[in-house]
This record gives C-alpha cells, sequence and structure tokens, in this order.
C-alpha cells in the first residue's frame, strides 16, 4: 500500500501527539457531560467507545481516500454545553441521545446543502489565518506557563527541542517527547495506576425525543460545534494551504455521528488543534504525505474506542505539564506561520490582529466560544475599513 511507503516516526509521533493532547486536554469535560445525564460506568465507557470510533474512521477513511490530512475530534465545547444544560435541565440520557441525533441531522443539513462552506469561502485568508493563530497560541502559552509548576521538565523539553530542532529538524517533536517521557518515568511521575486492562462495551440506549430536549441541548449543541469547533477547522485546512470537499467531509461528521449517538457520540466536528499538529512540518516534510499522520492519529482513536479504559488510563497516566509542553512546542510552527500570514497585507492587517486578539481572550457569549466572535470581530473592523473604497475616485 501507498500508506506504508509513505508514513515515517515523525508522522506516526505527530499522530500520537494529536491523540494525547486531543484526548487528555477535554476527557474530563467529556466525562463531566455523561455524568449530567446520570450516565453509568457503563455508560461512559461507550461514550469512549462510540467517540473513539467515530473519530478515528471520519479520520482515518477520508484521510486515505483523499491523501490529505482530515482530522475529526469530539467537540470539547459542546461538551461543556452539555454538562452545563444537562445539569440544569434535569434530562435523561434518553432524552440527550435524542438531542444527539438532532444535532446530527442539521450537520448533514448543513453539509449535504452547502451552507456551511459558502460562508467559510467568504472569510478572507488573514483572517482564517489569524483565527487558527488565535485558537493555537493558547496552546503555546500553556507550554510555558506549565513552568511554573514543573520548572525541571519544561526547561529540558525546550533544550532538547531546540537541538533538535538544530541538528534533526523532522524529529524534533519525536526526540523531546521521548527525552519527556523518558525523564518522567525515571521520576517516577507516571501514574501507572490508572492503566488497566479492560475492552470496551457499547451500550445501546434508545432515543427519546422531546422539545425541551431539542431547544436545550441539540440546538445549542449544533451553534456551538459549528462556531467554535468546525469553523476554526476549517480555517486549519485553508491556513496548511490544502484543498478538501469541506460540506463532504461536514456530511461525513454528522452521519457518523447519527449512527454512533444512541452509543455516547455526542458530537464529532472538523478539529483544529490536533489538526495543525497533523498538518504541519513536524509531521512530514512532504505535505502530499502528511496525511499518514491522520490516518495515524485515527487508528489510535479507534484502538482507544475498542481498549476503552486501558487506553484511557494510559493516556491520563501522563503528568499534565508534559502534555500541554509537547502541544505548544508542535504548534509553535503553526503558530507563526499563521500570524506570518494574517498579518502579510496592511489592508487586513488590523482587522486580522484583531480577530487573533478577541480568539486569543478566550471570551464566551451567549455560549458561544471566542472562534467565533473573533471572526465576527475581524470581519466587521475589516467591513468599516474596507467597504467602498474599490469604488473611491483615486
Amino acid at each position: 500500500m501507498g500508506f506504508f511507503r509513505d508514513v515515517n516516526l515523525s508522522a506516526f509521533t505527530a499522530g500520537f501527539v494529536a491523540v494525547l493532547v486531543g484526548f487528555t486536554s477535554s476527557v474530563a469535560i467529556v466525562f463531566q457531560a455523561a455524568l449530567a445525564f446520570q450516565a453509568t460506568p457503563e455508560l461512559i465507557t461507550s461514550w469512549m467507545w462510540a467517540l473513539g470510533l467515530g473519530m478515528g474512521l471520519c479520520s482515518a477513511i477520508p484521510s486515505l481516500v483523499l491523501k490529505k490530512p482530515v482530522m475529526v475530534a469530539w467537540s470539547t465545547p459542546g461538551a461543556a454545553v452539555l454538562a452545563t444544560a444537562g445539569l440544569a435541565g434535569g434530562f435523561t440520557m434518553a432524552e440527550a441521545v435524542g438531542a444527539f441525533m438532532v444535532c446530527a441531522a442539521l450537520i448533514i443539513l448543513f453539509g449535504v446543502t452547502g451552507w456551511f462552506e459558502r460562508v467559510m469561502n467568504r472569510i478572507p485568508m488573514a483572517i482564517a489565518s489569524a483565527l487558527l493563530a488565535g485558537v493555537l497560541a493558547r496552546f503555546g502559552i500553556q507550554a510555558f506557563a506549565a513552568a511554573q509548576t514543573a520548572l525541571p521538565l519544561v526547561l529540558l523539553m525546550l533544550g532538547s527541542y531546540l537541538v533538535a530542532k538544530r541538528l534533526a529538524p523532522r524529529y524534533a517533536v519525536v526526540v523531546t517527547l521521548a527525552v519527556a517521557i523518558a525523564f518522567v518515568a525515571l521520576r517516577g511521575e507516571m501514574a501507572w495506576q490508572r492503566v488497566s486492562l479492560e475492552l470496551a462495551v457499547p451500550v445501546f440506549t434508545m432515543p427519546r425525543f422531546t422539545l425541551g430536549a431539542i431547544t436545550s441541548l441539540a440546538l445549542p449543541l449544533f451553534v456551538v460545534t459549528m462556531a467554535s469547533q468546525n469553523l476554526p477547522g476549517v480555517a486549519a485546512i485553508k491556513a496548511a494551504g490544502y484543498e478538501m470537499p469541506i460540506s463532504r467531509l461536514i456530511t461525513v461528521t454528522g452521519v457518523a455521528m447519527l449512527v454512533l449517538a444512541p452509543f455516547g457520540a455526542f458530537a464529532l466536528c472538523l478539529s483544529a488543534i490536533t489538526a495543525a499538529i497533523c498538518m504541519g512540518r513536524e509531521a512530514h516534510e512532504d505535505p502530499a504525505k502528511r496525511y499518514t499522520a491522520a490516518v495515524c492519529c485515527g487508528a489510535l482513536y479507534v484502538l482507544l474506542g475498542i481498549f476503552g479504559a486501558a487506553i484511557t488510563g494510559l493516556l491520563t497516566a501522563f503528568p499534565r505539564e508534559l502534555v500541554v509542553a509537547i502541544a505548544g512546542l508542535a504548534l509553535l510552527g503553526t503558530i507563526a506561520g499563521g500570524l506570518a500570514t494574517a498579518l502579510q497585507e496592511p489592508q487586513h492587517r488590523e482587522a486580522a490582529l484583531i480577530t487573533f486578539l478577541v480568539t486569543l481572550s478566550g471570551v464566551v457569549i451567549a455560549g458561544i466560544g471566542s472562534a467565533f466572535w473573533g471572526v465576527a470581530a475581524g470581519a466587521i473592523a475589516l467591513f468599516v475599513q474596507q467597504y467602498g473604497r474599490k469604488h473611491q475616485a483615486p
């Protein structure tokens, strides 16, 4: 197969880092969302099975078909919305599953009709790049903020990264991760007791459709997933220079979500953060072969779903500081590239800077995250500054 000729160690490492970062950074929120609907341990395991299978297959299969890195993740803001609304509304798991399916149907509708892609095509590259940089810059900041609680580890990782970047730039992230794991293992900081060998067993929940769950769960979940996840996900694709059938990919995530919702797949969407890890030069020198990183990531997500508790325990055994530091270092090149593109054109520079700062702020208004408001603020600034100028006499 062409995949085995194209894949290399750095691509596999990028896929592993993407899973490590994407999973450990937000799995606690997913657990809280499940518990908000009185989920039993068996149901929580089923959620992880469904999400792992959905993310893995929706990443690996399209990547193999398109030969481009397609990255799908769960909606972390969506999980936060569910955790809050679920507790406040007292909804049952059956009502939640019904809401997941309604949300999936709306995502399919926006994918099939191309409505979402048409909106994205109207956003200038400068704004899209600033949006991506703003989303990712928070991880860069967290990488160095981790020095407050793990100074030796962060300094060692930074030094390893800089030296490897000078001597073997293709394997800088590989070397940094290996050094970090060895360091924390020798110091006894790996939480091995969390690892247990168990296979996940899917649990089917019959959906129940109620108006209250649709208005309080399905609609907010849909808006947040599209605005806070799919929007920066498309921005990551555009910033990396890939042309992809966005509408079809959105439709695929919606269909997978509809099928897996009764087992706990609450929201699947295009990823921005893990996508940036697998679409950068650190994943593969050849952009045409970076799809292998996404395939590796997808395969690991499938294993995460199948082995449930075992993989969950392994990934959460890493110290938090190691996870945030490797994420920030792996994203440095993408953040720099996004900022360079965003600020390149003088006529777009100020609007792009506003987009970057609003997105970076992390502000949440009406339950919608800063990614949406960053684009909105940048678009308004661009409109005010540029509208009518091309019609003015010189």
